[in-house]
């Protein structure tokens, strides 16, 4: 009889979308060496980065990369039998499969809202340094990429330190620790 949470990220796909999309985009200007010097030359121009073709099709590989990876590492149906297995359930839905379309129908939703975000602040950058001529030394990827090792980090560092000041099953004992040594 207690309540629980299932936590679903906005993000879940981390900053695999933009490798993956800025991997892929690169393609294209490496086939340029085997086209005709016309289309090559075309192509050349709509994929430079600061091109307005390139951020439309990098903006939509991104989208498109978040909800794939997000339905390969999520199974709503899988989620809403393991929940249904346990004896959960969600207020207000019936176990099963409209249980699984509750939570592909939420997961879709949140999905949309992170796709757009990773894809913002990962074209941000190259609009503020080409449109606005401000000196920005990060790509979007990479922010995303120091951010996340930042939040892994402080998070690593506070189960550290809870770890350490936990002594309740140990009973007064101490811990040895690295300082201990």
């Amino acid at each position: 009889g207690r309540s629980t949470y299932f936590p679903l990220r906005v993000n879940t796909a981390g900053v695999i979308p933009p490798i993956f999309a800025s991997s892929i985009l690169i393609f294209p200007s490496m086939l340029t060496r085997f086209l005709p010097e016309g289309i090559a030359d075309t192509v050349t121009a709509w994929m430079v980065p600061t091109a307005v073709p390139y951020n439309l099709l990098y903006v939509v590989m991104i989208v498109f990369f978040c909800y794939f990876y997000t339905a390969v590492m999520i199974d709503p149906t899988d989620v809403a039998d393991n929940i249904k297995k346990y004896g959960g359930y969600i207020p207000g839905i019936r176990p099963g499969k409209r249980t699984a379309d509750y939570i592909d129908r939420v997961l879709t939703r949140i999905t949309l809202v992170g796709s757009m975000y990773v894809a913002v602040v990962c074209i941000l950058p190259t609009f503020l340094i080409a449109g606005l001529n401000t000196p920005f030394y990060f790509g979007g990827t990479a922010l995303l990429i120091v951010v996340g090792v930042a939040k892994d980090t402080m998070a690593q560092i506070e189960s550290h330190l809870i770890m350490r000041n936990y002594s309740g099953f140990l009973k007064g004992a101490r811990v040895k620790g690295r300082s201990d040594r």
